[in-house]
């Protein structure tokens, strides 16, 4: 496996690995939202390749809001990673979460964070094994005003 970080030449990889990540969005575009990512200076997309298949991605970015559970500013947040499944416990998400990390520091950042839906177990266990704790859940609300 190898480990690099995402180019324009990666969009069609990364549109579909980001196809299979966020399924239930059928109008997303996946290409679109990837390029975006691609063109700011305050994130980065990192690939996993193994015999020169994309198997897996995260992307990251930088944020100076507030960050639920953190105490400094900016945070790095995991804004997404996914790994095919067919690879999934080898080692490759924490591959993907180390590359992260170093992009991190060396943008002089202390406190990585991310996010997952309330129902998503899965990613509850994945981000404990990656040294993750939880801070909080929260609900968000919505009203539609006329």
């Amino acid at each position: 496996m190898r480990l690099e970080t995402a180019q324009e030449k990666d969009l069609e990889d990364l549109a579909a690995l980001r196809a299979l990540l966020w399924a239930d969005e059928a109008d997303a575009d996946h290409r679109a939202d990837a390029l975006r990512a691609l063109g700011r200076a305050d994130m980065a997309t990192f690939l996993a390749r193994d015999d020169g298949r994309v198997i897996a991605f995260a992307e990251a970015s930088l944020r100076r809001d507030y960050v639920n559970g953190c105490a400094t500013t900016p945070v790095a947040f995991l804004e997404a990673i996914y790994v095919r499944e067919d690879v999934r416990r080898q080692g490759v998400a924490r591959a993907l979460i180390l590359a992260v990390e170093t992009w991190a520091r060396d943008r002089g950042v202390h406190e990585l964070a991310s996010d997952a839906l309330l129902a998503n177990s899965q990613s509850h266990r994945m981000h404990q094994a990656l040294g993750f704790s939880e801070t909080e859940r929260v609900v968000y609300f919505r009203k539609t005003l006329d």
